[in-house]
């Protein structure tokens, strides 16, 4: 990673089996009837021929897996030591298309269908892991009861729609001792960890200034009025309340779950949250900043923040922007030091671009040494995979997650009380600001809360 050596979870802090004279008697039965009967094994128990045996499997569950879920399925589903068993979703059509995917690819009818997150985590013990992939409204909150559940979570960015939810899943994550990974692939993106290796080594010279790319749609003032009322569908096609989650009761119009979501403040982290999800967190790594937030937002007179510039206590100054000359594709970064820039987004060596061809030369090899250095390979979802069984911190990890999305919500409320303003990392506050305080967190609509 981006840090030198990622911490591994304390063991004291993951789930205990309590040994009861019970448990203990049923459990010597058991291994006196294994004794007796025939020594034969199947090879697939084995891991023969290739397959991974059933102990080494990774046991995953999905919650509200729509396009970008299905997506990151099916990356994981190529996996050979992962298993995906049930899928929990608020809507009827997706839960049926996750199923048939999944079936067509083990071959088998056996993908099981939930309507209700809390009776999903409930019944499913044998579960290890979740996919959670909703809409920005619900993904804290997913996070926060599967982890309670015993589960560690892969989530979908942007984490958290707050500054106090995102605390809230680092608590839920220490307490529990839970893996958690964000949806923010950038940072196990080749082109990307080659730009970010760039400005963390000192390649480039001393950083001052960084580029973080934000989304080119919907904008950074959200909409507070509501869509036209509509006729709801029955609850087994959609369950509407569990659909809004913890947000405010809004009528239901179809515009909204078929993403007409975004750009409201209800449901929407904006157009900074929607692409800064990515790209703040590689600026964040490339700056030596995963562990804090930026400390003061200079407000900018638009609708989207485009040029908003965000300091940082190391003295580097990140500005956002909408533009694509600063780098060849989307979601993209770029670093300027004193011996020169470099700029990426996406993957492969014709996404990078630098003030020097020699710059660019040895971009294999940075990102070699990285993985070498950090043990984290070029593929979310397998670094997700490996850090459930090593009990390592994930790259995008809830640390991580919570200091970058901490600089996104901090730039939105710039935008929204439309000027500059100073926020403590330390203390997650805004300096002698207290309506910016208040913006810190939102209302939870009962029983959807943490």
């Amino acid at each position: 990673m981006i840090i030198p050596d990622l911490p591994v979870i304390s063991k004291s802090k993951l789930p205990s089996i309590r040994l009861t004279r019970r448990h203990f008697l049923k459990t010597t039965a058991a291994a006196v009837g294994a004794i007796a009967m025939p020594n034969v094994i199947p090879a697939t128990a084995l891991g023969r021929d290739g397959r991974v045996a059933p102990s080494e499997r990774i046991v995953l569950g999905g919650i509200g897996l729509g396009g970008r879920g299905t997506a990151v399925l099916n990356w994981m589903l190529a996996e050979p030591d992962m298993q995906f068993v049930a899928i929990c979703d608020a809507r009827k059509i997706r839960r049926e298309k996750i199923k048939n995917i999944v079936d067509g690819k083990y071959g088998n009818t056996d993908c099981v269908l939930y309507d209700h997150i809390r009776r999903f985590l409930a019944e499913r013990t044998d579960i290890d892991a979740v996919l959670i992939a909703t809409g920005d409204r619900w993904h804290a909150l997913a996070s926060i009861l599967a982890m309670r559940a015993g589960k560690d979570v892969y989530c979908e960015k942007p984490s958290c729609m707050t500054i106090a939810e995102g605390q809230a899943v680092v608590e839920t994550a220490r307490k529990y001792g839970r893996v958690f990974q964000s949806g923010t692939q950038g940072l196990s993106s080749a082109s990307r960890v080659f730009g970010i290796e760039m400005a963390r080594s000192g390649r480039l010279g001393k950083i001052h200034t960084a580029y973080a790319q934000i989304a080119p749609w919907d904008a950074a003032i959200l909409r507070h009025d509501w869509l036209p009322a509509e006729p709801e569908p029955s609850k087994e096609e959609l369950d509407w309340d569990a659909w809004l989650g913890p947000c405010p009761w809004r009528p239901y119009n179809v515009r909204y779950v078929n993403g007409g979501w975004r750009g409201h403040y209800d449901f929407h982290t904006s157009c900074i949250g929607e692409w800064g999800a990515h790209t703040i967190a590689q600026v964040q790594a490339g700056i030596n900043a995963s562990n804090t937030s930026g400390v003061e937002y200079e407000y900018v007179n638009n609708l989207t923040g485009d040029g908003m510039i965000i300091h940082f206590a190391n003295g580097v100054k990140m500005i956002l922007a909408l533009k694509k000359e600063c780098w060849p594709g989307v979601s993209g970064q770029r670093f300027d030091g004193t011996e020169g820039w470099i700029a990426n987004s996406g993957d492969g060596g014709d996404y990078s671009r630098a003030s020097s061809p020699a710059l660019l030369a040895e971009s294999e090899k940075v990102v070699d040494e990285y993985t070498a250095r950090t043990q984290c390979p070029m593929n979310h979802g397998r670094n997700f995979f490996d850090c459930i069984k090593s009990r390592r911190f994930a790259i995008a990890n809830h640390e991580v997650m919570y200091r970058s999305m901490s600089t996104i919500h901090a730039a939105n409320i710039c935008m929204w009380l439309k000027r500059n303003m100073k926020f403590d990392p330390v203390k997650a506050e805004f300096i002698n600001d207290p309506e910016a305080n208040r913006l810190r967190s939102r209302a939870m609509r009962a029983p959807w809360i943490i």
